[in-house]
């Protein structure tokens, strides 16, 4: 099924999230973080829409403010058709049943002075009026689901182990049938061995559920697993979307091939003769955001257009859209 033809669920048009804050040993001056700046985006019924950049470049601040915990300061944030950034908190309450979220640490998430079955039922208690034996058989149910025993409901966050709180955040998630699921790195925070588990338990409850999801997360492995198409996010601009294929094989905007780069080939031979592209300088600070495109001070390609001109995200390729000047160039050059 083409992009065309394909029922949207979230559409993000020109999403500004700034956060003022005070500046100097005192306060006395005041500045703006450009957490996200002018992002836009749309996110199919049934996908996994992978995001991924460097820490800081504002992709956990678009997930939180696609699912309103911080509201946009412009742009808007479109749901099944209806636009979240100007409804009030009691309108918006219905349409919160509709979006969850998965958070990057799940012991921080979780009320150590509640049990994990009380965790997962709160949801439901706040959304619907059902019985206690209702809510508890509920909780039964999605423990079940995550790959948990019911009979643990009684238990603490304290006697689980990282990858088994993420489980019950991930229930708790699902508490209340949402359509639309926001995973804040869900993995992170885990072991190796475990990260495997939680990727494909998302995967098997979205077949289930039939859920989607915005995956946001730095490990482009992982990315790459679960993901339907990817969106790489840089000092809170997009750089490039496209399908998870095409952005692998044939990336069209020079950020992307640097963190396609980095990524370790499992065979030692391979690695030892790969070519590394390894950026210079740190990423700039979002207070005072270069000009032209961001990511001109860190090119190996930025010419003076670069500096002065923001490039338009545009379609190079079917479905596959960069926001660079010299993206063409890139695609001739490696036909």
């Amino acid at each position: 099924m083409t992009a065309e033809n394909r029922e949207i669920i979230v559409s993000i048009k020109d999403l500004v999230k700034h956060f003022p804050v005070k500046l100097g040993a005192y306060g006395e001056r005041s500045g703006i973080v450009h957490a996200v700046d002018g992002v836009s985006f749309d996110i199919y019924k049934g996908e996994t829409l992978g995001l991924v950049g460097e820490s800081g470049c504002g992709k956990s601040t678009a997930g939180f403010t696609i699912v309103q915990l911080h509201k946009a300061s412009s742009g808007q944030v479109l749901f099944e058709g209806q636009e979240l950034t100007r409804l009030s908190e009691k309108t918006l309450r219905p349409m919160r049943k509709k979006m969850q979220i998965v958070f990057q640490d799940p012991y921080s998430t979780l009320n150590p002075r509640m049990t994990i079955g009380e965790s997962i039922g709160e949801p439901i208690r706040a959304h619907e009026k059902v019985s206690r034996q209702e809510i508890q058989k509920r909780v039964g149910v999605l423990l079940s689901d995550v790959g948990l025993n019911p009979e643990f409901a009684d238990r603490y966050p304290h006697e689980f182990s990282g990858g088994q709180r993420q489980r019950i955040c991930i229930a708790r998630a699902l508490a209340i049938n949402p359509e639309f699921i926001v995973c804040d790195e869900p993995v992170s925070a885990l072991d190796v061995s475990i990260q495997a588990q939680i990727v494909n338990l998302l995967q098997d409850l979205q077949e289930k559920y039939k859920l989607t999801y915005l995956f946001i997360a730095h490990d482009l492995a992982v990315v790459k697993h679960i993901s339907d198409r990817i969106a790489v996010m840089y000092l809170g601009k997009i750089m490039e979307i496209g399908n998870k294929n095409d952005l692998f094989d044939h990336p069209m905007h020079p950020y992307t091939q640097a963190l396609l780069s980095a990524i370790p080939e499992p065979d030692p031979e391979v690695e030892r003769t790969r070519h590394r592209i390894v950026l210079e300088g740190d990423v700039p600070n979002a207070l005072e955001p270069p000009s032209g495109c961001r990511f001109h001070t860190r090119c190996p390609l930025a010419k003076d257009i670069c500096k002065s001109e923001v490039p338009e995200l545009k379609e190079y390729n079917a479905n596959h859209l960069a926001a660079c000047h010299f993206a063409g160039e890139i695609i001739s050059n490696e036909a």
